[in-house]
């Protein structure tokens, strides 16, 4: 998580968001639909299989099209991959 901080922090130069969100996204200033996405986001990072299509069926009212949904899903999966990889070998856990 912390070097998705550190990408929000370089791309926002905002501290105060960056905090907030890690704090509790629910009560960050971001949009309502940053917050749908977020959850979503963070139901498929921790147990893909129960996203289920209510999950769907909120991104869709939050404003997120189809297109949108697959580009989201498709970037916190790729995330995910490169993470646990990282994690795997070590990345930055060991000296080289």
């Amino acid at each position: 998580m912390e070097s998705h901080a550190e990408f929000l922090r370089r791309a926002t130069l905002d501290e105060e968001l960056v905090a907030a969100i890690r704090e509790d996204y629910l009560t960050a200033p971001i949009t309502d639909a940053e917050k749908v996405m977020i959850e979503y986001v963070v139901q498929l990072t921790k147990d893909a299989v129960k996203v289920t299509p209510e999950y769907h069926t909120r991104m869709r009212d939050a404003g997120f099209d189809d297109q949108a949904i697959l580009q989201i899903t498709l970037i916190a999966s790729w995330f995910n991959y490169i993470n646990r990889v990282a994690d795997a070998l070590g990345v930055g856990r060991y000296p080289a």
